[in-house]
């Protein structure tokens, strides 16, 4: 079964948006998964889970925008995710999940 981690800071308005999103991905496509939802609270737990930011979802061990984790420090802070246009964004678009779900199909 697929498995989803999802990784959030509370203090953090961005991830019940991203929360909902991801249901929302998950049910149009009826793919069913395994999802963890792992709340981090400290800099201690943000480095143990390589934690970029708020929200982090990695499905299968994989960050949905590997490339988005380059030049990130690992901490307690909010992650800005970017639209087709370069926008930063708080949180990830339907088409970043998806093209996640789909590279971790091929992979698999």
């Amino acid at each position: 079964m697929l498995k989803i981690d999802f990784l959030f800071w509370n203090e953090c308005p961005s991830h019940p948006k991203a929360w909902e999103r991801l249901h929302e991905v998950l049910d149009r496509q009826n793919i069913q998964a395994e999802i963890r939802r792992i709340e981090v609270t400290t800099e201690e737990e943000a480095e143990q889970h390589r934690f970029p930011g708020s929200p982090t979802i990695r499905i299968d061990g994989r960050d949905i925008d590997p490339g988005g984790t380059e030049h990130q420090r690992f901490g307690l802070s909010c992650r800005i995710y970017h639209d087709a246009t370069g926008r930063g964004i708080p949180v990830p678009t339907e088409e970043l999940i998806q093209n996640a779900l789909e590279k971790n199909k091929k992979t698999r």
